[in-house]
């Protein structure tokens, strides 16, 4: 084993990856770091001289809105950086925080419940948001400033401090078109680009995914090897069923299995009985997601079955292909 090829295991081992992210992404991820927890502060500040909230909890911001600072502005369109996430995150886990602590104490054993309940709570809410485990942590281990005020600690300091993270969030990213907040925003004035599917002619590779991400100018949470390894699952989704479906049937959902833009998911609401031949029915259909979402719209049955490339599912969230085995 040769002293380079070493130094790159340790570096694949360590989690040392390169970064493709521009400099000026970086510097704008940390300067929205910056105006985020002075933002929080500076607004705490205000609402006290106000009268709004009551000073006497001592507490401004909580030291894990330093960690949720992190994903807003470095990985703005994370699925763990979005407002459900961010939210549910730190409200869920401060309230079991305050549970265990009301209900045990402040052991090691009830910060270490308090941590594994909110990671439970949060994969089954679908708001998984890290930062939330140190909310959970800080809660019961923080002191009495904190265990004093009990579900208060929800109000003043967490909830303010979301409300003043979020809006800094979507007011700041908003400002760069490439870094819109919450993540749909992006989609939604983005003007997609549309390719023909007869356009398609190249099978995607490591490469052109590495390419995209450097156009992407964003930071995205997943290593080399784990997006190579996607990439090579999907393929070996895509090589087990390259036949229509053998039959177009009301109710199921069939895809067009595409990528990108064109990708859709179609429910076919309506099949018309003729005593011409089936090719000549019509069938009525609902875009459930992807292309033309939410559309409803009728074509030949002919025109259905080449369009529809398999049926699928909806599970935990995800469209899954059925396995042909299984149709009918």
């Amino acid at each position: 084993m040769t002293v380079r090829h070493l130094v790159n295991e340790i570096k694949l081992l360590s989690g040392f990856t390169a970064n493709s992210t521009s400099h000026v992404e970086k510097l704008i991820s940390a300067f929205g770091g910056f105006i985020s927890i002075g933002g929080i502060l500076w607004l705490t500040s205000l609402l006290i001289e106000a009268g709004t909230l009551d000073p006497s909890s001592g507490i401004l911001v909580i030291a894990s809105m330093g960690a949720s600072a992190v994903l807003l502005f470095a990985v703005p369109h994370g699925a763990l950086s979005q407002p459900w996430a961010v939210v549910g995150g730190h409200i869920i886990s401060g309230a079991i925080g305050i549970s265990c602590f009301k209900l045990f104490g402040n052991s090691f054993v009830v910060a270490g419940l308090a941590v594994g309940i909110a990671i439970g709570a949060m994969y089954y809410l679908r708001c998984i948001h890290p930062p939330g485990g140190a909310t959970a942590l800080t809660v019961v281990m923080g002191g009495s400033v904190i265990t004093d005020l009990g579900y208060q600690y929800l109000w003043v300091p967490i909830a303010v401090n979301l409300v003043a993270i979020l809006v800094i969030s979507v007011l700041f990213n908003g400002l760069f078109a490439w870094r819109r907040y919450p993540a749909h925003l992006g989609h939604i004035f983005k003007k997609p680009l549309r390719v023909k599917p007869k356009d398609r002619q190249f099978e995607l590779t490591h490469e052109d995914f590495a390419a995209a991400m450097q156009d992407l100018d964003s930071y995205v949470d997943i290593t080399p090897e784990g997006l190579a390894d996607l990439l090579e699952l999907a393929k070996q989704h895509a090589e087990r069923d390259i036949i229509h479906p053998s039959e177009i049937i009301a109710g199921r959902l069939y895809s067009n299995g595409k990528i990108g833009s064109v990708w859709s998911i179609r429910q076919v609401t309506d099949i018309s009985s003729s005593r011409s031949q089936i090719e000549l029915n019509q069938v009525s259909y609902k875009v459930l997601a992807g292309d033309e979402s939410g559309q409803t719209n009728v074509c030949s049955h002919y025109d259905f079955h080449q369009w529809a490339r398999f049926e699928v599912i909806k599970q935990q969230q995800q469209w899954i292909k059925v396995d042909s085995g299984s149709e009918g």
